[in-house]
């Protein structure tokens, strides 16, 4: 991997790694809702966890492309990525 792709994906991975965790927070919070408000919550955390394997294969994805392919890789990770982060952000919001 050329060191442009290399940076590029340890802040993907510090990212990712973030957002687990905030997953999982958001997990505790909905494991310790009232019946009704928990089914809700979980799917939205269900949702999220499909966001972040999504954003994981084209992150495996981004690593395999060769040199020249790389940079529309990832454009496609940017996007999931920044799906991911508000959907985050949006989930957090509502769980308050």
């Amino acid at each position: 991997m050329n060191e442009k792709r290399d940076v590029y994906v340890r802040k993907l991975k510090s990212n990712i790694d973030k957002w687990n965790s905030e997953i999982d927070k958001l997990q505790i919070k909905a494991d310790q809702a009232k019946a009704e408000t928990k089914v809700k919550f979980r799917k939205q955390i269900a949702d999220l966890k499909v966001k972040r394997r999504e954003l994981e294969g084209e992150m495996a994805d981004l690593r395999k492309a060769g040199e020249a392919a790389w940079q529309d890789v990832k454009s496609g990770v940017d996007v999931v990525k920044v799906v991911l982060g508000e959907s985050i952000k949006s989930a957090k919001s509502r769980f308050k």
